[in-house]
Formats: structure tokens, sequence, C-alpha cells
């Protein structure tokens, strides 16, 4: 019996190898898909992170007797003080805690605004609202900040005598609406309030603050 070996072709000289050639482009264009998909996925991450950015305030800071300027506005805290009770519109509004009361002034460089009801930032990062037993109408969020002038108000808060110590009180425009003004400015004041001065704060308040008097 004759055995017939087995005689490979081999492709003449210059001949294309096509099946290596595909294997390769394969590979490429997988390897561009992955990287415009890491690209995509940084680009989404980066709008998220630059729209957060985008959304908080910017903030200046300073401190009691200073003029803060925000940018569009300016605001100089000028007195705190603290009462047991307040007189509102001829009301006697009472308070388990202390009223501290902040005396403060405001004016803009061109368009006038209105200041939005601050915001009390404890030491210890709570935060207070203007008290709601006082009428807004008597406060400096009532009038509108004109360029030119510095119009001068007042704010209450309700607080526990335990937030005083390093408290700082933050001014911001009124929010709302369909539009959101990016990093809208913000005015954080500190009050100048330290362990002695919140001590005879809580200890001696007034009796009474009459909002209906004329400052």
């Amino acid at each position: 019996m004759t055995t017939t070996d087995e005689v490979r072709t081999e492709p003449p000289p210059g001949a294309r190898r096509e099946r290596p050639r595909r294997r390769a482009a394969a590979t490429v264009v997988n390897t561009l898909v992955g990287l415009v998909l890491v690209a995509g996925a940084v680009a989404v991450q980066s709008r998220e992170m630059s729209q957060a950015e985008m959304d908080a305030p910017l903030t200046y800071v300073g401190a009691k007797d200073e003029a803060v300027d925000a940018g569009r506005f300016a605001v100089r805290v000028k007195k705190v003080s603290t009462a047991r009770t307040v007189k509102s519109r001829d009301k006697i509004v009472e308070t388990e805690q202390v009223f501290l009361v902040i005396e403060a002034e405001a004016t803009v460089p061109k368009d006038p605004v209105h200041l939005a009801p601050p915001t009390l930032l404890a030491a210890d990062g709570k935060k207070f609202v203007a008290t709601d037993k006082v009428d807004e109408s008597q406060t400096l969020v009532n009038p509108w900040i004109q360029p030119g002038w510095w119009a001068s108000g007042r704010f209450v808060f309700e607080v526990p005598p335990a937030a005083l110590p390093g408290a700082q009180a933050v001014f911001q425009l009124p929010t709302g609406g369909f539009y959101v003004e990016p990093l809208p400015p913000e005015a954080q004041v500190d009050l100048g309030i330290d362990a002695a001065t919140a001590k005879k704060l809580s200890s001696a308040p007034a009796d009474v603050v009459d909002l209906d008097e004329k400052k």
C-alpha cells in the first residue's frame, strides 16, 4: 500500500491573509467603542458635578459691622440683641426659648431687590429660619433695596440659647419661578457672639422688643 503524503499549499508571495486582518480590524473597532462608552460616562458624570456646583450658592463672608458685598447686594449687621417677648402689630408674642433680634441694613449697586428671610447658622451646623410669629412686613424683607441707599430693618429668630455662640446669619435673595439663577449669591455674616456674649444675651434678654417702634 502506498501512503500519500499530505501536501499543504502555501500562498504565493504577496497574497493577502484576509482572516487575520479582519480579526485585527474587529479588535480596533471594539477598542474604539469601549473608549467612546468610557468617555460618555465621564462626560455624564462631569455634567452632573457641574450642575451640582452651579446650584450651590456663591458665599461671601464677613463679620458684624462690616459691609459684606455679595455682588448683587451688600448687607451689614449693626446690632444683635435678645428678648423674652416681641411686640408686633400691637400684639405681644412670647417664646419658650429666646428671641434673637438682628438689626441690619442693605443696599444694591444697580437693580432693586428684596431680601429673602435670612437663615441663622449655628456653630454645630444646625439652621434656624426667621420666626413666623413676626409679620414679615415689619422686617427687612419688606422694603425694596434701592441703589445708592441703605435700607434698614430687623430680623427675629426664635432659638435655644445653645445656638447663640458662634452663630452666623446667612442672607440671600428670594428664589422661585421657572428660572433658577446659577451660583446665587449669599452673604454669611459672623454675628460676633462668643461664649461670654452668648451667656449675657441668654441670661439677660430685654423684656420686650417693640417692632412697631420706628428706628
